[in-house]
């Protein structure tokens, strides 16, 4: 049961990628793959509140976080997009853009996790 709850969790994190990249994209059109961007901070932040949520405070069945944190998280999340993209800014003479894509993601993302753990911790 796990693996199908794990599979669910993943499908539905693939759709919801795919809509926050497009409607971030369409709204935000320009070299700088803000689709992805947003996405990661968004499931670094989700991930950091499950965290402190499930693990640390045990709010949630065990059986959900497999589905939650590994499943929808592991699918909307998109690091090999990133680097995908980053690589292409390269190729594409951004070396700057680049460096801030990967720069920025590792940052803003660090500080994601450490929100969502602190706002998990504090309503937990």
């Amino acid at each position: 049961m796990p693996i199908i709850l794990i599979a669910a969790g993943g499908a539905a994190g693939a759709v919801s990628r795919y809509l926050v990249d497009t409607i971030v994209s369409e709204r935000f059109a320009g070299a700088f793959p803000l689709g992805t961007l947003v996405i990661n901070m968004s499931g670094s932040f989700l991930l950091g509140l499950l965290f402190a949520l499930a693990v640390e405070e045990a709010r949630l069945p065990s059986e959900v976080r497999p589905a939650l944190m590994i499943g929808f998280l592991g699918a909307y999340t998109t690091f090999s997009t990133l680097m995908l993209e980053s690589w292409r800014l390269v190729e594409d003479g951004a070396l700057a853009l680049a460096v801030v894509n990967l720069a920025g993601s590792m940052v803003l993302g660090v500080v994601a996790v450490v929100a969502g753990m602190a706002i998990g911790r504090a309503i937990a």
